[in-house]
Formats: structure tokens, C-alpha cells, sequence
């Protein structure tokens, strides 16, 4: 399983969420889940399994599944819950 992060630039945010995705499947015992990141528009839906991605940028993937959808792409508490009701 692969779940990629998503924003603008594909620089820091994104990068900070894979950081913080890769801490959370740790916090959470999940294993086998590789983990990348990239901007919004080099994004393709064959890339991953799942996308995560700040609420302002989600528009901008109509023709993705399993987009998941944060309030706020640092808040790492709204990341175990999402993470944790997708994956188990």
C-alpha cells in the first residue's frame, strides 16, 4: 500500500506531512504502507493508494479516489483519527 502527501509546491508541506503520516502509522502499528510526497500537479491517480491532502487543494483532484481530506495538514491528532478509521 503506498499513500502519498499533497500540496501546491510539493516542497515543504508535503513534506512535512510524510514526516508526520510516517509517525502516525509508527504511533499506530501499521506497517507494509510506503509513504511519498508531491506537488498537486505532478500527482497522478496511479501514484498511491491514497492521497492526503489539505481541504483548500482537494478540488483540484475530481478525478482521484480515496482523496483524504485534512482541516489542517500539521495537526497530527487529525491525522491518527483519519488514518486510523481508513486503515483499520
Amino acid at each position: 500500500m503506498k499513500i502519498m502527501a499533497l500540496c501546491g509546491s510539493g516542497l515543504g508541506s508535503s513534506f512535512m506531512l510524510e514526516l508526520n503520516i510516517k509517525a502516525v502509522l509508527d504511533e499506530l502499528a501499521i506497517t507494509g504502507v510506503e509513504v511519498d510526497h508531491t506537488s498537486i500537479t505532478q500527482a497522478t491517480p496511479d501514484m498511491a493508494d491514497y492521497f492526503i491532502v489539505g481541504m483548500d487543494l482537494v478540488e483540484s483532484l475530481p478525478t482521484f479516489k480515496n482523496v483524504l481530506t485534512l482541516k489542517n495538514l500539521m495537526d497530527k491528532e487529525e491525522l491518527k483519527v483519519l488514518l486510523a478509521e481508513t486503515l483499520n
